[in-house]
């Protein structure tokens, strides 16, 4: 299947390796280790460390590893946890959501340039597409429905 195949090619860890490369160039105090946490913490919002490995895909010890590093740098804090006094939330600092914002910029200039030679209705077309995709996957692993593009929206 020519779907599969792309994704897989897509995903690969060299093609993420890459994009992660790209993004922490110029970031410091992130590096390609610990910027899955802090863009899945802009992602959430303030959460544990524990909902947070769940978000990114990485064990908790590890999501604690990089937050510690990531509270080094001044991106990220450790506060109560509103709910539960024996635990944290992590939060993105102003730093932090300054990073953030740094990768976004970078990230969608290395799209821009990638894409570059899309008409206007192919770029729109796959992204409305990847989204659909992205949101069958999330239903998937976290049985939550999201709203959907229908055919007539891809067209």
């Amino acid at each position: 299947m020519r779907a599969q195949a792309a994704l897989g090619r897509f995903l690969i860890r060299g093609n993420r390796k890459y994009l992660y490369d790209q993004v922490v160039a110029g970031l410091d105090g992130v590096d390609t280790t610990t910027y899955p946490v802090l863009s899945g913490l802009a992602r959430t919002g303030p959460t544990t460390a524990t909902r947070l490995a769940a978000a990114v895909g990485l064990d908790r010890t590890a999501t604690t590893r990089y937050a510690t590093r990531l509270e080094t740098a001044g991106m990220l804090r450790r506060v109560p946890d509103p709910d539960d006094g024996r635990s944290t939330t992590l939060e993105l600092t102003p730093r932090g959501d300054a990073a953030v914002a740094a990768a976004r910029r970078i990230l969608a200039t290395i799209f821009d340039e990638i894409m570059a030679g899309w008409s206007d209705p192919d770029a729109e077309r796959f992204v409305t597409a990847l989204e659909r995709l992205v949101a069958t996957l999330e239903d998937r692993h976290t049985g939550e429905a999201r709203p959907r593009a229908s055919s007539s929206d891809m067209e």
